[in-house]
């Protein structure tokens, strides 16, 4: 049998729950997720194994009228992929309201000569006949070469989808070893885990004027001990007192959720030493960004 292989790029607005759809196909948590928008930041790569095929998801972050140097990084990374992916799948939710970011997500479609596919999601929040209308619509606005509505948080249709997507692959070379799910690194995961706790636990916009950084990763010998040092960055004085709290509340609250987590990642104790720092203005220099891993 021919063997399969393929890049496959999850776009689509904010919040969608392409992070979702990632982590349900994989079986795993790679992508970190809140009910927040604009949570995904960086790309990040999925490695899905199947028998005869290999298929490498790349969630991207949500498109959206951009702020600030970061978000002008965000959304440079998702419109890169319509060019490196072999397979594009345009997320949406099973709304009838379009989101603000859907037309310039069709207009750069448009020009793409790849397989686009389109995928309904939250196909659970909304009754079965108001799907059929959304299909025809989006039909008529872009040739989709498959259209699917799913639920990622559920699992329904998602082996449908992953079935058309077997189909539409070409033969190609397996990228991967079988033993490896995703090409972040360490650091990164770590980094995600605490900003994921910090979407968790501060409200409005302040986990969105944060960064994390990881410096240190260290296995203690003969203690099944991990080592942490991680940095959570801010724009100013009064966002650093917020996350550190009264007393340092706060940051050892973020601290214990992120160390639970984490414990569960490396299957041992971890030991986390989180630090908060000011960095003044890091989302609007593009020095900073560079720097800060974005």
């Amino acid at each position: 049998m021919t063997f399969k292989s393929g890049f496959i790029g999850i776009v689509g607005p904010p919040n969608v729950g392409k992070s979702t759809l990632l982590n349900r196909i994989m079986g795993t948590k790679l992508a970190i997720v809140s009910p927040k928008p604009q949570t995904t930041r960086n790309r990040i790569l999925g490695v899905f194994h199947q028998h005869g095929c290999q298929m490498v998801f790349m969630d991207t972050p949500g498109i959206h009228k951009t702020r600030t140097a970061l978000h002008k990084s965000m959304v440079d990374a998702a419109f890169a992929a319509f060019h490196e992916v072999d397979i594009i799948l345009m997320m949406v939710e099973a709304n009838p309201r379009e989101d603000p970011a859907v037309p310039s997500i069709i207009r750069g479609l448009k020009s793409i000569a790849k397989p686009r596919f389109l995928v309904i999601n939250k196909i659970d929040k909304v009754k079965k006949e108001h799907i059929l209308p959304l299909l025809a619509d989006y039909g008529r606005k872009l040739n989709f070469d498959a259209m699917i509505p799913i639920s990622a948080l559920k699992g329904n249709g998602v082996d449908t989808l992953l079935q058309e997507l077997k189909r539409q692959l070409k033969p190609g070379p397996q990228f991967f070893p079988e033993d490896m799910d995703t090409d972040q690194s360490e650091a990164f995961m770590v980094s995600e885990i605490i900003r994921e706790k910090i979407y968790e636990h501060l409200s409005q916009e302040l986990p969105y004027s944060c960064a994390v950084t990881v410096s240190k990763i260290e296995d203690v010998a003969k203690k099944n001990l991990v080592s942490i040092a991680a940095r959570i960055h801010v724009e100013s004085d009064s966002q650093k007192g917020i996350f550190i709290g009264r007393g340092g509340r706060m940051i050892r609250k973020i601290g214990r959720a992120a160390r639970l987590e984490l414990e569960s990642l490396f299957e041992a104790k971890v030991y986390l030493d989180l630090t908060v720092r000011l960095e003044k203005n890091w989302s609007k220099d593009t020095r900073a960004l560079k720097r800060l891993g974005y």
